[in-house]
């Protein structure tokens, strides 16, 4: 962070441009890029705290990207997952 408390957030894995479009992307380090900034630079943790949690709860859920999944575990695609982390998400605000 810079003397303002700006930063660059972002998944330091790249960009993938070999999997773009295909639906196979894990979204989860880019969410939780949000959630940093949010914590950081926006000094909003209890909203990041909220993005955190969802993704724990998605992940105990056993949803998985093929990236992560082990052997016999139910791979899910990038718009699976994120549905999942903002379903999360919403039912933490009700």
């Amino acid at each position: 962070l810079d003397a303002n408390a700006k930063g660059l957030y972002e998944p330091i894995h790249g960009s993938a441009p070999d999997i773009a479009g295909k639906g196979v992307a894990n979204p989860l380090a880019q969410i939780l890029s949000l959630a940093m900034m949010l914590r950081y630079t926006f000094k909003l943790a209890e909203q990041a705290s909220r993005i955190e949690t969802a993704v724990r709860k998605a992940l105990a859920n056993g949803l998985r990207t093929a990236d992560i999944a082990k052997s016999g575990e139910r791979v899910c695609g990038t718009k699976e997952m994120g549905d999942a982390v903002v379903a999360q998400l919403r039912h933490t605000l009700v």
